[in-house]
């Protein structure tokens, strides 16, 4: 019989934190420690990238902790590929998925273990106040939230991130989910089970500049929509739709004006014009919607590895290490 604590695992993605990860680390761990003995804990950074110095504090940090693992990834894969890279390596009851930021504080953990322990198998933060965000941000953010359920027949709950808790039932079926287009709010949305809301308050980054530019944005905004809905598709067929019968409404209009009065002379050139520019943008617009679908597929046949690994630090188990080698689409140059 085992009588071991249960196992948090907390899995932070990391790019260009240098100025943030000893206080976000310091607080984190102050957290952790606070519910021992009931709980065990590992903490896993994912370097995702960065070209400052955060491996090399990551490093020295993982000397001095043994809970405490690092995963360095050979170039930057983006924020949601790294939090997958964290995942695979977490072999907790539960595992916590946070920025290292230190804009969704360390301290609402605890408030999550306890909803967990109440029998919720995801625990997600939203946020119901952000400091340090503009309008366009808040506005953008809240539009995006409202579009994806209209669109989606999965539902995802406004203003909610990545900061959550997953039980390790969650964190099995994640796993086996390999996609490239990784959208992680909506996939365990997707994946069901028992989830509940916490509310709290965003705080302002505690040091340096988002990562998240607008372009980076959109990508994000384009795969939640393309990868759980294909409404864009339908609504394009079904606005071709509307405009034939429009056009077939207007050519018997014409013929009967005509039949009418045979005097009648058809002008209009300009409104003409204005009409075939904004049918040619329409389908522009519906290949584009097509060519997002498209690519997708083009990428996923493909079957690369998700992300490539270049170092690794603090694993001394080697059951983690085989347990990460049966992952699948993982490349991982450490062996």
């Amino acid at each position: 019989m085992n009588n071991e604590a249960p196992l948090l695992s907390v899995v932070i993605p990391v790019y260009f934190e240098e100025q943030v990860i000893d206080e976000f680390y310091l607080r984190l761990k102050a957290v952790l420690v606070g519910l021992k003995p009931r709980y065990r804990h590992e903490l896993i950074f994912v370097n995702d990238g960065s070209g400052d110095g955060s491996l090399e504090i990551l490093r020295g940090l993982s000397k001095k902790d043994p809970c405490l693992r690092v995963v360095s990834l050979s170039r930057n894969f983006g924020h949601q590929i790294a939090i997958t890279a964290g995942i695979n390596h977490a072999s907790g009851d539960a595992v916590v998925v946070i920025d290292g930021d230190l804009q969704d504080p360390p301290e609402v953990i605890a408030s999550m273990v306890d909803l967990w322990e109440n029998g919720y198998s995801v625990v997600y933060g939203v946020r119901e106040e952000r400091e340090g965000e503009n309008l366009f941000k808040r506005f953008t953010a809240k539009a995006f939230y409202r579009l994806i359920n209209l669109l989606s027949s999965h539902y995802l709950p406004p203003d909610s991130g990545d900061f959550r808790l997953m039980d390790g039932a969650v964190v099995d079926v994640l796993k086996e989910m390999t996609e490239e287009s990784r959208y992680l709010r909506g996939m365990i949305s997707w994946v069901g089970f028992s989830q509940i809301g916490l509310g709290y308050k965003r705080d302002a980054r505690y040091a340096g500049n988002t990562k998240y530019t607008l372009r980076k944005m959109i990508k994000f905004a384009l795969d939640g929509l393309v990868s759980f809905s294909d409404k864009p598709l339908r609504l394009s067929s079904h606005f071709g739709l509307l405009m034939t019968l429009t056009s077939f409404i207007a050519i018997i209009a014409l013929v009967v004006i005509k039949i009418i009065n045979p005097e009648a002379t058809m002008v209009g050139w300009t409104s003409l014009l204005v009409i075939i520019l904004f049918l040619g943008g329409i389908q522009l617009i519906s290949i584009g919607v097509l060519g997002e679908y498209i690519a997708r597929i083009f990428h996923e046949t493909k079957q690369r590895p998700l992300y490539v690994i270049a170092e690794k630090y603090g694993f001394g188990d080697k059951g983690a290490e085989a347990q990460l080698e049966e992952t699948p689409k993982v490349a991982d140059l450490t062996e």
